[in-house]
């Protein structure tokens, strides 16, 4: 039984341990998020346009 992902990865930047930037795509709303990582530590946040609005793709 095959299903598709929620969250694909649509960009990647950076190498495997040291500071790592990926956006990130939720596939059932269109909302990107910003997921970096350095080290141990990551974050993630939305990604917002110009007005501050979400940047959806479709």
């Amino acid at each position: 039984m095959s299903r598709e992902s929620r969250f694909e990865t649509i960009e990647k930047e950076g190498s495997s341990f040291k500071v790592m930037t990926r956006v990130i795509v939720d596939n059932e709303t269109g909302v990107n998020y910003l997921f970096v990582t350095s080290g141990y530590a990551g974050g993630l946040t939305p990604l917002l346009d110009s007005k501050g609005n979400p940047v959806i793709t479709k």
